[in-house]
């Protein structure tokens, strides 16, 4: 789902500071405290203290602030210069992926606005070695920082996620993504979808990936994930179609048949339906948006 590379940037802060990040809908935004202390400050909540390997986590691109303390006034954020001598009270990493307008992935939308995981010794292991060699990657200059901080943010964007559906406690009513990974029937349906999106699925070969009868997969499936199954299917075939005319240079022809359509011209009046244009113009449209999404400041 998501558009190009992130885009990030390091801040070294001395007392007093306080930015403010102001929304930026279709981005997911992150914060990393990789020295220090600060404050979040977000509306509707009380001030939240941050030290070294918290993160915040924006899914849907919701506007924060950052400050030394909770009564210092928040200015729109700007890239800082680095303090005399390199002496910081606080160092950041904050930054954003851009994502698709037309494919948010519905994770997304069952997550909080303003996601904090604080740093807890033997939670979530992955996530805090991320974190640690993130913040070694882009304290000190080592051959193929360039390379590797990328690659970093992605693991990162993954870990928190998945940290928070560890976490989150499960809608009783079974409905929500969330839910739905954690449906082994369901999951086992979406796995096999995923895996092979060109695949001629039907409900019934679905159910029977779940282990469920017809009906009993229809309903469970759909109750979790809000789509129906053969709805869900069409859905990420043109998803994976979208990416793949934006990122290869596969003919349009071949991008129908990786995901499932018999002819070049039923793959072209599905993707319009979905997307309100062609493919190929979809194709060139979005030539010139995949590079690095570039963030001010520390957000």
């Amino acid at each position: 789902m998501r558009i190009g590379q992130p885009g990030f940037a390091r801040a070294a802060l001395c007392s007093p500071w306080g930015m403010a990040f102001p929304p930026s809908p279709g981005t997911v935004g992150f914060t990393v405290v990789l020295r220090g202390t600060c404050w979040l400050l977000a509306e509707g909540r009380e001030p939240v203290a941050l030290g070294p390997g918290d993160v915040i986590f924006t899914p849907r691109g919701d506007g924060i602030g950052l400050a030394d303390d909770p009564g210092t006034p928040l200015v729109e954020a700007e890239h800082p210069p680095e303090p005399p001598g390199g002496e910081a009270d606080v160092v950041t990493l904050c930054g954003g992926y851009r994502l698709d307008p037309e494919r948010t992935h519905p994770l997304l939308s069952d997550m909080p606005a303003v996601l904090h995981l604080p740093a807890r010794l033997g939670r979530h292991g992955e996530l805090r070695a991320t974190l640690d060699m993130l913040g070694r990657e882009v304290e000190e200059a080592h051959p193929g920082g360039t390379a590797l901080v990328p690659l970093l943010l992605d693991m990162l964007l993954l870990y928190v996620m998945r940290a928070w559906f560890e976490d989150e406690p499960r809608d009783p009513s079974g409905a929500g993504w969330a839910a739905a990974l954690a449906d082994r029937p369901v999951s086992s349906a979406l796995h096999a979808i995923h895996r092979a999106p060109a695949r001629a699925w039907t409900v019934q070969s679905l159910a029977d990936e779940a282990g469920l009868s017809r009906a009993a997969f229809a309903r469970r499936f759909t109750a979790a994930t809000r789509q129906p199954p053969l709805s869900y299917l069409t859905w990420w075939r043109l998803t994976t179609a979208a990416g793949l005319l934006r990122e290869s240079d596969a003919s349009l022809e071949q991008v129908a048949a990786r995901v499932g359509y018999s002819s070049q011209f039923a793959f072209a009046n599905a993707f319009k339906r979905e997307y309100g244009v062609a493919p190929g113009r979809f194709r060139r449209a979005g030539a010139g948006s995949n590079g690095p999404l570039t963030r001010s400041g520390g957000g």
